[in-house]
């Protein structure tokens, strides 16, 4: 396994990505946001949230001190936002019990929220130089092909046995180097339904491509139909035309972050009827949900004494952290046009 981790750093040393944003400079704490964003997220999506998020939080400190809502508000659009609040509650405690540093020790890290066992690894590996193992999506897919590995990754004993190979291959020496091979290598070669095994350097001994199980390993997850749900949103608008909106719950979907009132979750007087916006559908990992829409013009209420209501205008929307579908909806919406009828 020593020959695999050699051919793979040369191989890296000439055609690697060691331009990414995070690797200039590659401190413990930029390595740390970036690990969390690419989780499930390409490369390619992530660098311009990655600055934007560097420009306004360059170190823990100013993460750990800055209000919940400027860290959602940075990461609307990139998804999965428990990653937000994981990494905002992460800060908060290193700053609390870590001296505002992140541990150099993998069990503390792994204890942090948001921070599994890869990305503890590679915290370590690439922020601190320490011999770490890691086992990100790319690196699944990089040694269940050359190591023949059936079975879904996400079974125990089948992600015990990458685990066994990830070790096996991972040098002592230059452990960030490597890291950051063996991900670029899943992510540009070893790619998931195109994999490109005539450049690949470590293709000669691969097991996936001597027996041609390239476009079947890894073994797939097992697939189910997504249930399908529908919701209806109330876009309720001031004379001001602002529009109200409520804070979501802090965990499920969209957790603490501003959403439009569901349907009938707020009592208004009467209310002058609106041209709603066509009804649009987004897909979540375990169910694909219809968002409807009734659009009104209410008379003012109080949302003041409320921290959970707050009137908006066009600006604010763009400045909060906004699930991405509601984004695209207020988005859309123009000067209201009234229709000829009153909801009670």
């Amino acid at each position: 396994m020593k020959s695999f981790a050699e051919r793979l750093l040369g191989w890296w040393m000439v055609h690697g990505r060691r331009e990414l944003p995070w690797q200039n400079p590659r401190t413990p704490y930029r390595v740390w946001v970036s690990e969390i964003m690419l989780q499930q997220t390409r490369v390619e999506t992530v660098v311009d949230y990655f600055n934007r998020f560097i420009e306004r939080f360059p170190d823990l400190q100013t993460l750990a001190a800055a209000p919940l809502d400027d860290v959602l508000g940075l990461w609307s659009g990139l998804g999965y936002y428990a990653r937000a609040r994981n990494l905002h509650a992460a800060a908060k405690i290193m700053h609390n019990a870590h001296d505002a540093r992140l541990p150099q020790d993998l069990e503390q890290l792994h204890a942090l929220p948001g921070i599994g066992r890869s990305t503890a690894a590679a915290i370590l590996a690439q922020g601190y130089h320490q011999r770490a193992t890691i086992l990100d999506g790319n690196v699944k897919r990089v040694l269940a092909r050359h190591a023949g590995i059936k079975g879904w990754p996400g079974k125990t004993a089948v992600a015990r046995q990458l685990w066994h190979e990830a070790e096996l291959r991972t040098p002592h020496d230059r452990a960030a180097d490597y890291t950051q091979a063996i991900m670029d290598l899943g992510a540009t070669l070893c790619r998931r339904r195109t994999p490109l095994c005539e450049q690949c350097p470590v293709s000669e001994d691969c097991i996936a491509r001597i027996e041609r199980l390239q476009h079947t390993l890894p073994t797939p997850k097992p697939r189910k139909a997504l249930p399908e749900r529908v919701q209806r949103y109330d876009i309720l608008r001031n004379g001001n035309d602002d529009v109200l909106m409520i804070r979501r719950p802090p965990s499920g979907i969209w957790g603490g972050l501003w959403c439009l009132p569901e349907t009938d979750a707020i009592e208004f007087k009467a209310a002058e009827s609106l041209h709603a916006p066509e009804s649009i559908q987004h897909a979540f990992s375990h169910f694909r949900l219809t968002l409807d829409f009734r659009h009104l013009r209410i008379e003012t209420i109080d949302c003041i004494a409320d921290a959970d209501l707050r009137w908006m205008s066009i600006r604010d929307w763009f400045e909060t952290g906004l699930p991405q579908p509601i984004r695209r909806v207020l988005e859309t919406l123009s000067e209201p046009e009234p229709v000829r009828q009153t909801v009670k």
